[in-house]
């Protein structure tokens, strides 16, 4: 039998005090019991001594502190778990908003995971489809990865989101999987596309939707990203299924973490962020991955918005840090009108060259995906360089490098945000601008692969 207290000794905005407790746990969540019969939810932010300070999700206004009771719940934020919760809409604190009936179950987990021993990890190495080419073709996602996107304030970063859960797949047969998708502190606008996206696709029979608004409470903007997260551990490693986590946007999530940090009067560290920030995105990406002995796994792909578009901000700096790479949207190319506007050059996935090749994507992947770059690049010196001493300076080759570097964000990387290819789409497509240049061009291409794939009929032939 939980205890009531009626020492409630003070409220200042969201933070409560209360007095004379025992065995109260940093994290434990509370009610608060009011006469009229209202009940407010909290949860514990600091222990000292007898005293309690208690976060409040609802804020405090019109609480009566004189007649309130505040009963300590004895465990953490936790969410009820089965298989009914895959097609559903949950709060960001793992409460049906769809209008849907409440999950039936009596399996809880604790939302913030429990320590997974790095010698049962699975090393990461096969492939997961998008559907977009700059991503599949170039910076592969790979299962079990962790491949955040930088993005920056005013960029189509929810579409590529909505995108990325509407096409993702497993190749092979009898695969589950699933999507499990985190909005962290956003509008009621992208709250209603997002929602809407999901079922006019479909894609809503194969997900599960966290939403956090921005004007709930921090508090609650803390736990999304972990509720996501034990939903998607229970569809993996219980349920077998490969599932991908999204979680847009880190930056109002780190944001809420230094709006929290303030209320316990932390020392503040770079930018008013916590010291900890490093540590505190490190529970959330290190829960990604694949284990010994189980069918499933967790691939994440982190959301998030770079203040000013800088890459030394705290946040995009520490996730490089933790995560394999990353995919880079270039306000560049978003005023060109390339959909989507991601910025291969700087893009990378550490863990491509584990999911592509012969078997999981196709044999010639690897050396097409390094021509590829290696003429972008090129193409672009072109193209700067015609800007400035004039197209007539260019020799023949490189104005054959600039018409690849045109057509190549055109026809590539700009697909919309409609189009679904698949990898041998993708890899077509490939071959067919490479054909551009002559084949004496294309020194990372291996000869059979040229013999075999290399378009008949093209206007970079000799």
């Amino acid at each position: 039998m939980r205890k009531d207290y009626k020492t409630i000794r003070e409220v200042v905005g969201p933070l409560m005090v209360v007095e004379n407790v025992e065995g109260v746990k940093y994290d434990e969540l509370v009610e608060i019991y009011q006469e009229d019969g209202e009940v407010r939810a909290g949860k514990v932010l600091i222990v000292d001594g007898g005293k309690a300070v208690v976060q409040l999700f609802e804020g405090s206004q019109g609480l009566q502190i004189s007649t309130a009771k505040a009963r300590f719940l004895g465990h953490g934020m936790r969410l009820g778990v089965a298989p009914e919760i895959v097609g559903r809409i949950f709060s960001g604190v793992g409460r049906p908003i769809d209008g849907g009936p409440d999950i039936i179950t009596d399996r809880y987990h604790d939302i913030n995971g429990v320590p997974l021993n790095p010698a049962a990890r699975e090393y990461p190495a096969e492939f997961i489809q998008t559907g977009i080419s700059a991503i599949d073709g170039l910076n592969t996602l790979v299962r079990g990865q962790k491949l955040p996107v930088f993005s920056g304030s005013g960029l189509p970063h929810a579409q590529l989101a909505a995108q990325i859960a509407r096409q993702a797949r497993v190749r092979g047969t009898g695969e589950g999987f699933a999507v499990v998708f985190a909005a962290v502190g956003i509008t009621f606008e992208e709250a209603d596309f997002f929602m809407n996206e999901f079922r006019r696709t479909g894609a809503l029979e194969r997900a599960v939707l966290f939403i956090n608004l921005a004007n709930d409470p921090s508090v609650e903007r803390i736990s999304t990203p972990r509720m996501a997260i034990t939903a998607a551990e229970y569809l993996a490693y219980e349920l077998g299924m490969h599932v991908l986590v999204i979680i847009t946007d880190i930056t109002n999530y780190a944001d809420s973490l230094r709006e929290i940090s303030a209320a316990r009067k932390e020392v503040p560290g770079r930018r008013g962020y916590p010291g900890y920030l490093y540590t505190d995105l490190a529970t959330i990406y290190e829960r990604a991955g694949r284990i010994k002995g189980k069918k499933g796994s967790i691939t994440q792909i982190p959301i998030l918005s770079m203040p000013e578009d800088d890459k030394t901000h705290p946040i995009p700096d520490l996730t490089g840090y933790i995560t394999e790479g990353q995919i880079i949207l270039s306000r560049e190319l978003y005023r060109k009108g390339l959909t989507p506007p991601v910025d291969v050059l700087p893009s990378l996935s550490r863990l491509k060259d584990k999911g592509i090749g012969k078997g999981k994507t196709r044999e010639d992947h690897a050396d097409t995906m390094n021509q590829l770059f290696a003429a972008y690049a090129r193409g672009k010196e072109a193209k700067e360089l015609a800007t400035i001493l004039g197209e007539s300076a260019l020799s023949e080759v490189d104005k054959l490098y600039a018409e690849f570097a045109g057509r190549f964000e055109q026809e590539y990387v700009s697909q919309g945000y409609e189009t679904n290819r698949t990898i041998e789409q993708t890899l077509d497509l490939g071959w067919r601008l490479l054909a551009v240049l002559p084949k004496t061009e294309l020194k990372r291409v291996r000869d059979e692969y040229i013999e075999k794939y290399y378009p008949q009929q093209s206007g970079g032939e000799e």
